[in-house]
C-alpha cells in the first residue's frame, strides 16, 4: 500500500515486560509502516524499561512518573503523537494485544469502502478476539442509554458503530483536537467509550474494518446461557468495580440524563450485581465499591480514589 499518511502507534505500558516484545515485534513487522512507536511507561517497577533499552531501542519511551491508568497513559501519548507530533493517524494499543501484520494496512484499507463518510471517520478499529479463548470483543451500538452488539457482517467491509474498545483503535489526529483527549481523571474503565460517543455527539464516525483482525487478551469471563442468549461475566478486584461503576455513572449524568438512559444504567448495575451475588469471590467489597462508585459518578468526583496493579 502507497504511503498516504503519517502514522504512530502508542502502547500503554504497566509491568509489561512477560508481553511487550511479542506485541512490539508485531508492530515492527506490519506491512504498512509505522513511522513511530511510542510506548507510554506507567511507572513500571518490573523489567519493562530494561527490555525496551535492550531490544527495542528505536522505541519512544514516554516515562510517567506515577501509575496513572489506561486513561492518562493514552491521554499523554495522544497529547504527544497527535497534539505535539501531529501523526495523521495514532494507533493504540494495550501491552498485551498483538495485531496480524496486515492489520494496519487493512485497517486504511477500510476508508475506500466508506466513499463519502471517510472524511467523518474518527477510528477505524479491527475485529478483536482472544485466540485462546475465541471470544470476541465486538462494536457497540448505544440506543437512548442501551448499548446493544454489533456483530460484523461477513458480507460488509465496513461496519459502522459507536463504541469500540481503545486498543487496536486507529484515531484520526482531526478528531482528537476537535473533541480533545481520552480523560485522563476516570483512571481506567469506561475511558474508550466516553472518548467514543465524545466522538459520535461531534459528528464523528467510526467503523469497524472486518479483514483487520487483533489478538486481544479479555480476560477469563465466566460463560452463560440464559434464554437463549450467551452471556459473559467476570469477577474482577473491587476497586477496579469502582471505576467500572463511578465512570460510566458520570458519563450518564455528564450527557446522557435522561429517564431512559438512566433506567438502562440501572439496568445494567442490577444485572451485574445478580451475578456478583451468584459468583463474586469478594461480593460485599464489590458491593460497597459499586456504591462508592455510584455517589462519586453522580456528583462529578474523579480523579484517582483506589489503585491496584493496573496499566
Amino acid at each position: 500500500m502507497s504511503k498516504e499518511f503519517s502514522i504512530a502507534s502508542l502502547t500503554v505500558a504497566y509491568n509489561g515486560a512477560e508481553v511487550l516484545q511479542r506485541h512490539l515485534e508485531a508492530l515492527k513487522r506490519q506491512t504498512q509502516k509505522i513511522d513511530e512507536i511510542i510506548v507510554v511507561n506507567n511507572a513500571s517497577t518490573d523489567e519493562t524499561l530494561d527490555l525496551l533499552a535492550a531490544k527495542f531501542p528505536e522505541v519512544t519511551v514516554l516515562n510517567l512518573s506515577a501509575n496513572v491508568g489506561v486513561g492518562g497513559g493514552f491521554a499523554a501519548g495522544l497529547d504527544y503523537a497527535a497534539i505535539t507530533k501531529k501523526y495523521d493517524w495514532v494507533w493504540l494499543f494495550d501491552q498485551d494485544s498483538v495485531p496480524a501484520e496486515d492489520g494496519l494496512e487493512l485497517l486504511l484499507a477500510g476508508l475506500h469502502h466508506l466513499n463519502g463518510d471517510a472524511a467523518r471517520i474518527a477510528i477505524l478499529a479491527p475485529v478483536s478476539s482472544n485466540t485462546e479463548t475465541k471470544m470476541t470483543c465486538p462494536g457497540l451500538s448505544w440506543q437512548g442509554g442501551r448499548i446493544v452488539k454489533v456483530l460484523t457482517d461477513s458480507n460488509r467491509p465496513i461496519t459502522l458503530v459507536d463504541l469500540v474498545i481503545s486498543s487496536g483503535s486507529l484515531v484520526r489526529r482531526e478528531a482528537i483536537a476537535a473533541v480533545g483527549l481520552p480523560r485522563a481523571d476516570f483512571f481506567m474503565d469506561f475511558v474508550d467509550y466516553e472518548h467514543c460517543l465524545r466522538l459520535r455527539r461531534h459528528g464523528f464516525k467510526i467503523a469497524v474494518v472486518r479483514d483487520s483482525h487483533l489478538d486481544h487478551v479479555l480476560g477469563a469471563p465466566t460463560t452463560f446461557n440464559i434464554l437463549g442468549h450467551t452471556t459473559h461475566w467476570t469477577d474482577h478486584v473491587p476497586w477496579r468495580v469502582y471505576y467500572m461503576t463511578r465512570n460510566e455513572v458520570f458519563t450518564i449524568w455528564q450527557y446522557y440524563s435522561s429517564w431512559r438512559n438512566k433506567a438502562f444504567l440501572f439496568l445494567r448495575l442490577a444485572w451485574y450485581v445478580f451475578f456478583l451475588l451468584l459468583l463474586g469471590k469478594r461480593k460485599l467489597a464489590c458491593l460497597s465499591m459499586m456504591y462508592h462508585g455510584l455517589l462519586d459518578g453522580r456528583a462529578g468526583r474523579l480523579g484517582i480514589r483506589f489503585q491496584g496493579a493496573s496499566r
